[in-house]
C-alpha cells in the first residue's frame, strides 16, 4: 500500500447551525483542512439513518441515505425552504447533536419543501429513483411506515400509502445524493479520498429485509431464528446482542451473492474505500437464539469465506475494501484476511493488553489500517488516563515519551510512533488530534444511551496545528 494517513469523523460530527453535521459548507471546510494538514484520507460512518439508540449501524436501509445530512441552505437558495423554516430548524447547542429534535421535525421540513419542487424537478427525482431498484424499495418501504403509523413492518395493517409521502422520501433521497456527489468531488479535487463503512448487517425493520425476507434467517410468521452479536470479549462481559437478523449465506450464493455484490458496488459508487464492519464473520458468526436476553449462549456457525469474497472483488476492481477483523480473532480469520488479500485493523490502544500482539507498531504490516482507535473506542487521552501506571510507564517508554509528562506529550508521542509504522495507512480520530478526553468519546459498545453526540466547532478544528501534522506527514512518507 502506498503511505498515506488521514482523519476518521463522521458527518454529524460536523460543525453547522441546524442540530446535526451535514453535507453544507463545514464538510468542505473540512476537507480544506485535511490537505492543508497533509492528510490524504477522510473516513465516515455508515450513511444510513439512524437507530432509537442513535446508531448508524441499524438503519432502515443499507442503501438509503440519513435526512439529516441534507444541508438545509442550499434547499432555502433554490427556494424550497422560507427564512422562518430554517431559523426554526437551528440548533440550541453546537458542542452535541440534537437528535431529539431532528427526529420530530427534520424529515416534515423535508418533506414540506418537497411539495415546492416544480416540474423539472420532480422529474430529476423521479428519474434518479427509477433508476435504483434498491432505492426505490426504500421510499415505498418509509412511506408504508408512515401509513402504518410508522410501526414494525410485522405490524402493518395496511398496503395503501400517500405518493406524496413516498415522492417526499425520493425527494430526500435525490438530495442527499445529489449533495454528497458535490462533497465528494471537491474532496477528490483537493486530494483527499473518502472511506465509508458497510456494517455487517442490516436492521430486522427495514426495506432490505421486508423485500428480500428469503435471504434472512427468519421463520414463515416472519420470526426471527437466529440474530447478531458477539461473545463476551474486551467491551462488554455478556456478549453484545445486537439482534440483526443474519443471513441465509446458502440462499444467497444460489445467485452468486447478487444482493451483497450490489450492496458493495452501490457504496464504492458513493466512497473511495470502504470498511467492511466485523468481517470475522465472513469466516464465522456468532449465532443467538432469537428469543435470547444476552449474547452469551451464542455459538459459532460457519460463514461464506472466500466464496462471497470473490464475488465483491468481482465488482470492487481495485477500490479500497478494508477488513474490519477485530474481536474474537481465530486461526482461521487470520487466514481467510490474508488470503483475501484487504487490508486488516490494527489499533493501537489494543496493543498493550500483554504479549507481543499485532496490535503493537513494531509488527504492523503494509497491507494493513493503523488506528490510534475506532469510533467504538476510548479517546486517546481517554485511554491513557485510565491505563494503569505500570503500562502506562511502558506505552510512553514504547513511543519514546517522558513518562512523567504522559499527559502533556503522550497523544502526541502515540500519534508520532504510528505515523512512524510501516501500516500503510493511519487513521487518527478528529478527538485524539485535538487531544479530548472520554468526554467526547462517540461510542461505548453495548451501552444503548448517550452515544452518537459528539460535534466539534469551526474554531476547535482550526485550532489544530496543520503544520504540525503537514510535517509529519512528510517527515514519514505520508
Amino acid at each position: 500500500m502506498e503511505r498515506k494517513s488521514g482523519v476518521l469523523m463522521h458527518i454529524s460530527s460536523l460543525w453547522g447551525d441546524y442540530s446535526c453535521g451535514s453535507f453544507g459548507k463545514a464538510a468542505r471546510e473540512f476537507v480544506d483542512f485535511l490537505s492543508r494538514a497533509g492528510f490524504s484520507y477522510w473516513q465516515v460512518l455508515p450513511f444510513g439513518l439512524v437507530d432509537e439508540c442513535n446508531s448508524p449501524y441499524k438503519s432502515y436501509s443499507t442503501f438509503g441515505g440519513n435526512p439529516y445530512f441534507v444541508d438545509l441552505e442550499k434547499l432555502f437558495e433554490k427556494g424550497l425552504l422560507t427564512a422562518e423554516e430554517i431559523n426554526h430548524a437551528r440548533q440550541e447547542t453546537p458542542y452535541s447533536c440534537e437528535f431529539e429534535k431532528l427526529k420530530d421535525e427534520r424529515v416534515k421540513l423535508l418533506i414540506k419543501a418537497s411539495t415546492r419542487a416544480d416540474g423539472s424537478l420532480r422529474q430529476k427525482v423521479n428519474d434518479f429513483i427509477n433508476d435504483d431498484g434498491y432505492l426505490k424499495d426504500f421510499c415505498v418501504f418509509m412511506a408504508l411506515k408512515f401509513a402504518n403509523d410508522d410501526k414494525e413492518w410485522t405490524q402493518w395493517t395496511t398496503d395503501g400509502y400517500c405518493e406524496e409521502i413516498e415522492f417526499g422520501w425520493r425527494f430526500i433521497q435525490y438530495q442527499f445524493f445529489t449533495q454528497w456527489a458535490e462533497i465528494k468531488n471537491y474532496a477528490n479535487s483537493n486530494g483527499i479520498k473518502i472511506i465509508g463503512d458497510i456494517p455487517i448487517y442490516v436492521s430486522f425493520d427495514s426495506s432490505d429485509v421486508y423485500f428480500n425476507k428469503s435471504l434472512f434467517m427468519m421463520d414463515d410468521n416472519n420470526k426471527l431464528t437466529d440474530v447478531a452479536g458477539v461473545p463476551p470479549d474486551y467491551f462488554a462481559e455478556d456478549g453484545q446482542l445486537w439482534g440483526n437478523p443474519l443471513y441465509k449465506w446458502d440462499e444467497m450464493e444460489k445467485d452468486g451473492f447478487t444482493w451483497w455484490k450490489d450492496r458493495i458496488a452501490f457504496s464504492l459508487n458513493m466512497f473511495d474505500g470502504v470498511r467492511i464492519d466485523h468481517f470475522r464473520a465472513f469466516e464465522s458468526f456468532w449465532a443467538v437464539k432469537g428469543d435470547a436476553k444476552t449474547a452469551k449462549d451464542g455459538k459459532w456457525v460457519k460463514g461464506p469465506g472466500m466464496k462471497l469474497i470473490n464475488a465483491l472483488k468481482s465488482v470492487a476492481g481495485d477500490k479500497l475494501i478494508i477488513a474490519e477483523d477485530l474481536g474474537d480473532i481465530t486461526k482461521e480469520v487470520i487466514e481467510l484476511v490474508e488470503e483475501s488479500g484487504f487490508p486488516g485493523m490494527r489499533v493501537f490502544q489494543f496493543g498493550f493488553f500483554g504479549g507481543d500482539t499485532p496490535h503493537k507498531p513494531h509488527n504492523y504490516i503494509n497491507n494493513s489500517i493503523a488506528y490510534s482507535g475506532t469510533h467504538d473506542n476510548n479517546t486517546l487521552l481517554g485511554y491513557l488516563w485510565e491505563t494503569p501506571a505500570d503500562i502506562k510507564k511502558d506505552i510512553m517508554k514504547y513511543c519514546v515519551c517522558d513518562p512523567e509528562r504522559w499527559d502533556e506529550k503522550g497523544c502526541d508521542a502515540v500519534i508520532r510512533t504510528i505515523m512512524a509504522s510501516n501500516a500503510g495507512l493511519a487513521i487518527f480520530p478528529i478527538q485524539d488530534l485535538l487531544g479530548y478526553g472520554n468526554d467526547t468519546r462517540l461510542n461505548v459498545p453495548g451501552r444503548a444511551h448517550g452515544n452518537w453526540l459528539f460535534r466539534i466547532t469551526k474554531e476547535q478544528v482550526y485550532g489544530i496545528d496543520t503544520a504540525k501534522y503537514k510535517e509529519l506527514n512528510r517527515l514519514y512518507g505520508r
